[in-house]
């Protein structure tokens, strides 16, 4: 039996890694290269005209970030899996890129036949998450409903890390200044903590958001 083709895009903005992977990825029969992005608006406009089964995308990307652009690729095209391949493992990256589409997510330390496993399962329709990974995950999940942070609310907290005031919350996050306070009320009580710099150093040190 012929193994079907697995068309790949690959989209990190170091050329070095975008070479390494292509390298890898070449030593498969099964696995066809079809381009390469260095941008999040490259990967978008590349999957809309190639339409590739997998795009391998890393989260850092300049013009557009790989979250964004997870988001627009599923939006163009519906049945391309992405694969995150990134350094970040922070919970706040897993839940954005989980929830904009992404069908798994691999740390850049991963060996070969991690990486290869992981492209033929999501090209399959099956869901693909590291060791620590699905760890960050499966510890969220049996977090008590009424401490766990929602997605708005991780965003929210990013940029307060950040030291960007509410009113640029607001304007950054398209809500109104009332709703960030209303997040943060919230994000205090789930901490347990008092204000805003005891909720970032809470944060970073459980993991939630990264430094």
């Amino acid at each position: 039996m012929i193994a079907k083709t697995i068309r790949i895009l690959i989209a990190d903005d170091h050329p070095v890694v975008r070479s390494g992977l292509r390298g890898m990825l070449e030593s498969q029969p099964d696995f066809q290269i079809l381009a390469e992005a260095a941008t999040g608006a490259e990967a978008v406009e590349q999957s809309a005209r190639l339409a590739p089964d997998v795009v391998l995308m890393d989260l850092r990307m300049p013009e557009m970030d790989g979250v964004e652009a997870i988001r627009a690729i599923k939006a163009h095209r519906p049945e391309v899996s992405v694969l995150v391949l990134t350094t970040y493992e922070s919970e706040a990256d897993i839940v954005f890129a989980v929830e904009a589409g992404a069908s798994g997510y691999l740390l850049k330390d991963a060996g070969g036949q991690e990486l290869f496993r992981g492209i033929r399962a999501v090209c399959r329709g099956e869901t693909v998450l590291s060791p620590s990974v699905a760890k960050r995950v499966l510890d969220r999940i049996k977090t008590p409903h009424h401490e766990r942070l929602s997605a708005c609310e991780i965003e929210v907290l990013r940029h307060a890390a950040q030291g960007t005031h509410n009113r640029e919350i607001a304007q950054a996050t398209g809500v109104s200044e009332a709703t960030v306070k209303s997040h943060l009320s919230s994000i205090y009580r789930k901490l347990g903590v008092d204000d805003r710099t005891a909720a970032v150093t809470k944060a970073i040190r459980e993991g939630i958001i990264s430094a």
